[in-house]
C-alpha cells in the first residue's frame, strides 16, 4: 500500500508539471496570449498620440482653416501638437457647414515629429468673451462704444474687448446662462443645423484631444472684476471654478481630455489650486508681439519688442507652472526676430512657436529651422 501511495504521488507530480508546461508554452488547445496590459501598452506606443510630456513642437492656426489646402498643410507638417479653430461654430458664413470632424480625423491620422506617434489636436475656445459670429449669437449686432448695451443682449455680456477685437465682448463667466453655452448645453438646434448643445459638446463630438482656452485673463478685466465684486464674488475664484467645471465635464466623457490655458499666467501664483485643473499653459508674446490681427503680411504683424518689465513678470509667473511640472507653450509673434525668440524660449524650458499675429496659416519660421 505504501509503494502504491508513493507511485500515485509521483504520477500526480508529473501531471502537474505537464499542465504547467502546457500553460507556459501555449499548448492544450489554446493560443498563447500576452497580458492585456502589455498589448494595450504596445498599441498605444505604436499608434497612439504623442503625450504632452513628449511634445517638442506645436503650431497655432485659428483663421482661414476652411481655405483650400489649409488642413492638408497642417496634416503634412511635423508638429507634435496643433491648436486649431473648430470653424463650424462660426455662423457668419458658410463655415458653419465645415467638416470639423473630418478635419480632426485627418489631423489625428497624421504623424508627429518623431514619425511614430500621431499629433495631438486641440480646439481653440474663447471662454471669457462672447463672439458675435458664433452659433449661440441670437442678438442684434451693433453696440457702439459710448452707448448703453443693446436691450436685447443678455446681461452676462459686460463690455467691449479692451484690445479692439471687433465682435468680442467680455462676459460674466460665472453666470449660468454663459456656462450653459460653454459647457452644459442649451439644447440642439431644431432645424438640424447644429448637432451639439454647447461649445464643449461640439469639441468632444468632433473628436478633439483637448481644449485650448483663450481669455482666461477675463478675471483681470476691470469691468468684469467690478461686476463680480458688485455681486460679492471673487473674479479669480470664479475663473478657477469655471475651468474646473470645464475639465470635469470633459473628463467625464473622455478621461484623456486635455485642458490648456492661454495667458493669465498670474493665476497660477494667485490661485495655486488652478494648477490642478489644467494640463499645460500657453503664453503669447513673452518677448515679441504684433499689432496687425487681420492681414498676414502687414509689417507690424510681428517683431515688436515687449517691455522688459512685462517679460520679467511673465517669466516669474511661468516658473510656477514649470515647478508644478506643467508644460509651457510659448507663442512669439516674431519673424525677423525668430532666432532670438526661439533660443530665449528654449533656454527657459518652454516650447516655442514663432509666427505672425493673424494666425491664418502655418509659420514661415518653423522651429526646426533654428535648432
Amino acid at each position: 500500500m505504501a509503494g502504491e501511495s508513493r507511485f500515485r504521488q509521483v504520477l500526480l507530480t508529473i501531471v502537474c508539471v505537464l499542465l504547467l508546461l502546457m500553460l507556459l508554452t501555449g499548448c492544450g488547445g489554446q493560443e498563447k496570449k500576452e497580458p492585456i496590459d502589455e498589448i494595450n501598452k504596445d498599441d498605444k506606443t505604436a499608434n497612439g498620440a504623442t503625450t504632452l510630456d513628449e511634445v517638442q513642437t506645436w503650431a497655432y492656426q485659428i483663421q482661414s482653416i476652411s481655405e483650400p489646402g489649409a488642413v492638408e498643410a497642417l496634416a503634412e507638417s511635423s508638429y507634435d501638437l496643433l491648436v486649431v479653430e473648430p470653424t463650424r461654430t462660426d455662423w457668419s458664413s458658410d463655415d458653419r457647414y465645415f467638416d470639423t470632424t473630418g478635419m480632426v480625423e485627418t489631423l489625428k491620422d497624421s504623424t508627429a515629429g518623431d514619425g511614430k506617434h500621431r499629433k495631438l489636436v486641440l480646439a481653440y475656445l474663447d471662454i471669457g468673451e462672447a463672439e458675435d459670429w458664433r452659433w449661440y449669437w441670437d442678438w442684434s449686432q451693433e453696440w457702439e462704444e459710448d452707448k448703453p448695451r443693446p436691450e436685447d443682449w443678455p446681461e452676462f455680456i459686460l463690455t467691449h474687448d479692451p484690445d479692439g477685437w471687433e465682435g468680442n465682448y467680455p462676459v460674466a463667466y460665472w453666470e449660468q446662462d454663459w456656462k450653459d453655452i460653454m459647457i452644459y448645453g442649451v439644447g440642439e438646434d431644431g432645424n438640424g443645423e447644429r448637432d451639439y448643445e454647447s461649445a464643449m459638446d461640439e469639441i468632444l463630438r468632433d473628436g478633439f484631444d483637448g481644449v485650448y482656452m483663450d481669455w482666461v485673463e477675463g478675471y483681470e478685466n476691470i469691468e468684469v472684476a467690478l461686476e463680480a465684486m458688485r455681486q460679492e464674488l471673487d473674479p479669480a475664484d470664479e475663473m478657477v471654478s469655471f475651468i474646473k467645471e470645464i475639465r470635469e465635464y470633459a473628463r467625464e466623457r473622455d478621461p484623456d481630455f486635455l485642458v490648456v490655458q492661454q495667458n493669465a499666467s498670474s493665476l497660477g501664483s494667485e490661485r495655486p489650486e488652478s494648477l490642478r485643473y489644467i494640463d499645460a499653459i500657453a503664453q503669447e508674446a513673452i518677448w515679441f508681439d504684433g499689432d496687425a490681427f487681420d492681414e498676414w503680411d502687414e509689417p507690424d504683424a510681428a517683431d515688436i519688442p515687449v517691455e522688459p518689465e512685462l517679460t520679467r513678470e511673465y517669466l516669474a509667473n511661468l516658473d510656477v507652472y514649470l515647478e508644478a511640472g506643467l508644460p509651457v507653450l510659448d507663442c512669439e509673434y516674431a519673424v525677423s526676430e525668430a532666432d532670438d525668440a526661439y533660443h530665449q524660449s528654449w533656454d527657459m524650458g518652454f516650447i516655442p512657436y514663432c509666427t505672425r499675429r493673424s494666425l491664418s496659416r502655418l509659420t514661415t519660421t518653423p522651429p526646426w529651422d533654428f535648432r
